[in-house]
């Protein structure tokens, strides 16, 4: 392996390293309390289960996607959306009694975590587009393709 490889994995295992293996290992282990969380979006039992399958198989199916190359742009895209879903779901700041620039505020901390998933999702959006104006349309010519990360001379 290279440096540059190594480098590629590096980057690509930092943004997927909070779903895979920590939430995801999170959501098996504290299955109930996953469930319960998902209820703060549905009071449906069994829509709550499904949606905390469903994040189970995005975080894991989509993440190896993005490490392994294989169909990365679209795994990128989803896990994207997937980062936006739960931000605007759970992580709702302007609905905290709290909320307030200064002093101590629950709501101000939730408004960070709400921040830093739109920041991951940009993450991953520059994997799913590329860097460049040009390279967004590959993404939509063929969605299942891949950057091919671990080539040599292949574009970040």
């Amino acid at each position: 392996m290279t440096f540059e490889m190594f480098l590629i994995f590096a980057s690509r295992l930092s943004l997927v390293l909070l779903f895979l293996p920590f939430s995801a290992l999170d959501k098996v282990l504290n299955f109930g309390a996953a469930v319960g969380q998902a209820g703060q979006a549905t009071s449906n039992a069994t829509l709550a289960r499904a949606l905390i399958l469903t994040g189970l198989f995005v975080e894991v199916v989509m993440s190896l996607g993005v490490l392994t190359g294989v169909a990365d742009r679209l795994a990128a895209f989803i896990l994207a959306g997937y980062c936006a879903a739960t931000a605007v779901l759970f992580k709702q700041f302007w609905r905290a009694p709290d909320f307030r620039l200064r002093g101590p505020s629950k709501g101000r901390e939730t408004m960070w975590d709400f921040l830093k998933n739109f920041a991951v999702a940009g993450g991953f959006l520059l994997i799913t587009f590329g860097t460049q104006a040009g390279e967004a349309g590959h993404f939509f010519a063929d969605p299942l393709s891949s950057t091919h990360p671990y080539e040599q001379g292949a574009a970040f």
